[in-house]
């Protein structure tokens, strides 16, 4: 199935909500938080989220390691996440000159191969809206239903290796 509001469903297997299915609520989550900083702090985990639900949509050569990654947010946390993707910003610059730092990432098991799962047990369609806003109550229940989405991406992928 494809991502597209006539079909009611998304190829996540999640039934399309109020603004449509999960691209819809994917590109509304990624305009609002340009205006709103705490809201954007959660910009990582909504694309790679978004993203290991939707495989099709994104590029297989990252989704191995956006998969590590977002079981690292999932366990670590944000903050924790800031400074993991700080580091490799930093490593990555060619006038660093840092002794060899081991890969945080590879504690985390692989994007597992047979995969994507049929269904999420939470998508970005079911995400509550009021007057155009996700954030209507606040930034800390906004990161709550974020992260359950995540927690929900990494368990539907893990169940996948059973």
């Amino acid at each position: 199935m494809t991502d597209s509001p006539g079909q009611g469903r998304c190829d996540c297997g999640a039934p399309a909500g109020e603004l449509g299915t999960c691209a819809d609520y994917y590109h509304a989550i990624l305009a609002e938080e340009q205006s709103d900083p705490e809201m954007y702090r959660w910009h990582a985990v909504v694309v790679m989220a978004y993203l290991l639900q939707h495989p099709s949509r994104g590029h297989a050569t990252y989704l191995d390691g956006q998969f590590r990654m977002l079981q690292f947010s999932v366990d670590q946390g944000l903050d924790a996440l800031a400074r993991l993707t700080a580091g490799q910003v930093a490593r990555n610059n060619h006038r660093a000159r840092r002794a060899f730092e081991p890969d945080l990432l590879t504690a985390y098991p692989p994007l597992p191969q047979d995969g994507p799962p049929a269904r999420f047990t939470a998508a970005f369609s079911s995400l509550p809206v009021r007057e155009g806003s996700f954030v209507f109550d606040g930034p800390v229940p906004y990161g709550e239903r974020i992260r359950a989405i995540a927690v929900a991406t990494v368990e539907g992928w893990r169940a996948v290796q059973r």
